[in-house]
């Protein structure tokens, strides 16, 4: 079971945010974040890090999650995105985005691993948050999911690539793709090395 928050509830505070990123390693494709705040007291056994999960059982815990949840905000930021902030400051950036949808009050947010600032309630950092926290780990496979299911709807407007499968990561297939077809403007994130490369060698034809 994952309880770790537990330990934080108490007369002043009653509802505490998860927050998790998902697609901050791939080659292609936006990066999702989503906050959650679950139930003080509610636990499912099902929940854990997203990456621990089939993704059937992901989707499943997908509608479980968002009924069950007090508030949850799921967001996103473009490769362009990507490329103009850096991943580590767009996934930030996104992070609060999730967490600035939420309906309802909140007295702490905890996050996994990643430093946030610019809140007046407490924020806890927590390496592995995913696998300790459920509000954490809730927010991950919303995150997983939400980015899963983008990929898969770009795979049916960009059929060369199969996102479906690698999900924009830097898979031999993919990077067999990228030599094959080149990257898709708007889809590709052109500071990340095998894309970069790409635009590099295409400048030394000319």
């Amino acid at each position: 079971m994952l309880d770790y928050e537990d330990r934080f509830y108490s007369d002043e505070i009653s509802a505490i945010v998860g927050v998790d990123e998902a697609g901050r390693g791939p080659l292609a494709g936006p990066v999702f974040a989503a906050a959650c705040i679950l139930p003080k007291g509610y636990h499912n056994p099902g929940i854990n890090d997203s990456k621990k999960l089939t993704e059937k059982k992901r989707e499943a815990l997908f509608e479980e999650i968002k009924e069950n949840a007090l508030s949850y905000g799921i967001a996103s930021m473009s490769a362009e995105e990507i490329d103009q902030f850096n991943i580590y400051e767009a996934t930030k950036r996104c992070m609060k985005k999730a967490i600035a949808q939420l309906k309802i009050p909140y007295q702490m947010i905890i996050t996994d691993a990643m430093k946030l600032e610019g809140y007046d309630v407490p924020l806890l950092a927590m390496v592995k948050g995913d696998a300790n926290c459920e509000n954490v780990a809730a927010a991950s496979i919303l995150a997983k999911v939400s980015r899963d299911r983008y990929m898969k709807e770009l795979e049916e407007k960009y059929p060369n690539y199969k996102f479906s499968v690698h999900k924009g990561y830097g898979t031999k297939q993919h990077l067999e793709e990228l030599k094959k077809f080149g990257p898709i403007e708007g889809v590709h994130r052109k500071t990340f090395g095998p894309v970069r490369r790409f635009y590099v060698e295409q400048l030394k034809l000319f």
